[in-house]
């Protein structure tokens, strides 16, 4: 039931992670963030954060992988909000 479980976790980290990947993209080729929170980004990028750190430190695949390339999206997301407001 343990493999079960885990491509579970692995299946749900592939959905809400590529979620991110249209909003990037179309934030990397226009510049424009007008219509995105900065507060929203800020808190997910911290929250990602720390599940990242929950992930690595109870050696939880499905959370880390998640959690290290949700981070990687979304904190481009804020990188460019927080450059291009």
């Amino acid at each position: 039931m343990k493999n079960l479980s885990t491509v579970i976790g692995l299946a749900a980290a592939f959905c809400t992670t590529v979620s991110f990947v249209p909003q990037a993209l179309k934030i990397i080729r226009t510049k424009n963030t007008k219509s995105i929170s900065l507060s929203m980004y800020l808190l997910f990028v911290l929250g990602v954060t720390l599940w990242l750190i929950y992930g690595i430190w109870v050696n939880d695949l499905p959370v880390t992988i998640a959690n290290g390339i949700t981070l990687i999206f979304a904190g481009s997301i804020l990188y460019f909000k927080l450059k291009y407001p």
